[in-house]
């Protein structure tokens, strides 16, 4: 018997949950038909992929092999039922971008839009990562452009720099120094600091305390997280103080006023990155066009 695209999506379920009752409830069948097709896929393949017991359900090695080959073709089957779609909607190609959530304020959705009216037949879909994710759904064919915080990628991924600009001090409206021009640093040493996590950006974090300590200021971290906006917020709320990219003074988030600080060789950085050996035909007139205005 041949095997099927239903004989694969049976065996993913199955090699998931490791329990016959459990595969077939998420399936939606009962287990006499379930316990079949795997028969029937095992038959065809000529292998035995699970080994059964009385008391539990595992993957022969074979089965674990195979799980990778299962989980591809089904991917595969589902983005040629995507390109179909897109071909009867009267896409000409599909281009997937990976952003920072920062991005929205960089100027990034205006460019893409004006992109999109110059190329109807082009379909951009955007997706929130954070720089490790980017690189790593790149890397996997996941996405085709990037916008990351960070310059240090895989040597197959090429980057070109899409902004730099200076950071500044974030402070919450009735703070003492809120009404000033400019702050210096170095007179914030009892202030909490809100950052943006280690985990979440290593080059972010390692920057901002660079940029501390050239301004003669070591800082009271005092809360991490994930996102600008929740650095923002956290702000407003009167956690803390931050450092930000500038653009974050476009945000809109109320209660908070962004200063300049002295002169500072540390800006932040983001850098558009893509993979040469896996792009839509449409892809190098987008980072051209996106290019154009720097």
């Amino acid at each position: 018997m041949a095997m099927e695209f239903r004989h694969l999506r049976y065996f993913v379920v199955l090699a998931d949950e490791l329990h016959f009752g459990r595969a077939a409830k998420r399936l939606a069948i009962s287990q006499p038909p379930l316990s079949l097709n795997i028969k029937q896929l095992e038959t065809s393949l000529g292998v035995a992929l699970f080994e059964r017991t009385s008391k539990a359900v595992k993957l022969t090695p074979a089965g674990v092999e195979f799980r990778e080959t299962a989980l591809r073709l089904l991917a595969q089957a589902k983005e040629g039922e995507e390109r179909v779609r897109q071909v009867a909607r009267g896409v000409a190609t599909r281009i997937r971008i990976g952003i920072v959530g920062s991005m929205v304020y960089r100027g990034l959705p205006e460019r893409l839009a004006a992109f999109q009216e110059a190329h109807p037949r082009v379909e951009i879909i955007l997706t929130e990562l954070n720089s490790a994710e980017q690189v790593d759904a790149l890397v996997r064919g996941q996405i085709d452009l990037g916008f990351v915080h960070t310059e240090r990628v895989p040597r197959e991924l090429k980057k070109a720099l899409y902004l730099s600009e200076p950071f500044v001090c974030c402070l919450p409206a009735s703070h003492p120094a809120a009404q000033a021009e400019s702050v210096a640093l170095r007179t914030l040493s009892q202030e909490p600091f809100v950052i943006f996590s280690r985990a979440a950006s290593p080059d972010y974090y390692e920057r901002i305390l660079a940029l501390c300590a050239e301004q003669g200021l070591q800082p009271t971290i005092r809360h991490e997280v994930r996102h600008w906006l929740s650095v923002i917020s956290l702000v407003s709320k009167k956690m803390g103080i931050a450092l930000a990219p500038s653009a974050l003074s476009e945000a809109g988030i109320g209660g908070v006023r962004f200063l300049p600080i002295g002169p500072s060789r540390f800006r932040s950085e983001v850098y558009s990155i893509w993979n040469e050996r896996q792009m839509p035909s449409a892809l190098p007139s987008l980072i051209e066009a996106i290019h154009a205005l720097d």
